[in-house]
């Protein structure tokens, strides 16, 4: 009598790594520097806020559309022709709460028992859960850190069995990030027309890009947009995480399917923070801009300080607000490693294995997470792990 069902008995066994390690000596009155967890440092912007407040004062409190309200859903649909190349309309937006509500309502409604979803290695491990909870199977395809982790459609393309249904693309990339290129796409997408597969594009990070790097959306690829699903979100753009809002843009034969889960699980995403939403995605493009050179001045400082550390070597990343360094010069697993600048720095980071096989030899450290103080102060901890070391 006293168990939890079966479905979930057995996933999500990854949870948020370092995150959990970490809150027990945060509970003993240690000085943490989390350079872990991928949420934004920065306050919503002023006119996001305003729009939400007056439509809740507006009484803007009660039910609306199950797939998102028809402003929002029009000036997504603008948004994801105009910027994205989607050729999407409003019945083909759903309003999700955040990105991860988007991919747990496509999983469910897209995978049966016995399916297998291939995740491009190193991969987001939050994708895994909900992958089994719809009872398929992940499936790690490992992309090559010697050849700057190109998207291969050769290590992707060995992985598929007959029983393959679906591919999870995030671009840019968490945790290595990088910005796949257009060249790199057009391979996977012939890829997925070959074995008629799915996509699943978790591209939350599309508009943080730095040096000249171009984000380039899958579906807007010839052939694509029947078989993608495109899940975007306000988290990271514009620092919105806690708000719990996104959308997905997806092929009108699933729409149905897709509101089948959603409208069974949370009816429609809350009514009022819409309005700041479509603030948000309407608004100056000026307060995107700040938000991104903010991210961009930190990745320099971040980078710069890591090549200084003896046995790390750190590219600098294309997009997202992630450095991932290598730290193989240490001879030293990344989990240990990581492990031992949390016990002796006070600094968290992710080991690169928690992100799969192709991640071993590398550290996750998020540089979007602190304020420019904290983070300074974390790189003078690191400096003086990795010279004791």
């Amino acid at each position: 009598m006293r168990r939890v069902a079966q479905r979930i008995s057995g996933t999500a066994k990854k949870s948020f790594g370092m995150y959990q390690k970490a809150a027990a000596l945060s509970g003993a009155g240690h000085d943490l520097i989390h350079l872990e967890l991928g949420r934004p440092v920065a306050d919503t912007p002023e006119h996001i806020k305003r729009a939400t407040i007056d439509a809740l004062l507006a009484g803007d409190v009660h039910y609306s559309d199950l797939a998102g309200t028809a402003p929002l859903r029009n000036a997504l649909a603008e948004k994801l022709r105009t910027r994205n190349g989607i050729a999407a309309t409003p019945a083909t937006v759903l309003v999700t709460n955040g990105l991860t509500h988007a991919a747990f309502a496509v999983f469910m409604a897209l995978l049966d028992e016995g399916d297998e979803v291939i995740l491009i290695d190193p991969h987001y491990p939050q994708h895994i859960g909900k992958i089994e909870l719809a009872g398929a199977k992940p499936v790690f395809a490992a992309l090559d850190p010697a050849d700057d982790f190109r998207l291969a459609p050769e290590r992707i393309e060995s992985r598929i069995t007959s029983r393959t249904r679906m591919i999870v693309l995030v671009n840019p990339v968490n945790p290595t990030g990088r910005v796949f290129t257009r060249s790199e796409l057009e391979g996977l997408a012939g890829l997925a027309g070959r074995h008629d597969l799915l996509i699943f594009a978790d591209e939350v990070y599309e508009d943080i890009v730095y040096d000249g790097a171009a984000h380039c959306s899958i579906a807007s690829l010839p052939g694509m947009a029947e078989r993608t699903f495109s899940a975007f979100a306000f988290t990271k753009s514009f620092a919105m995480d806690g708000w719990r809002i996104g959308y997905l843009a997806a092929p009108a034969w699933a729409m149905a399917g897709l509101l089948k889960i959603t409208a069974n699980d949370v009816t429609h995403v809350n009514t009022f923070i819409q309005a700041g939403a479509h603030a948000a995605i309407t608004g100056p493009g000026e307060v995107l801009a700040a938000l991104v050179e903010d991210d961009r001045r930190k990745r320099d400082f971040v980078v710069q300080r890591l090549n200084q550390m003896p046995g790390v070597r750190c590219a600098l990343p294309q997009g997202a607000i992630y450095a991932f360094p290598d730290i193989s010069g240490t001879g030293l697993p990344s989990q240990v490693l990581a492990d031992m600048i949390l016990e002796q720095a006070h600094v968290v980071v992710e080991a690169g294995s928690f992100y799969g096989a192709a991640g071993e030899g590398h550290l996750r450290i998020c540089f979007g997470s602190e304020s420019s103080a904290r983070l300074e102060e974390g790189m003078n901890r690191l400096s003086n792990f990795f010279n004791r070391l």
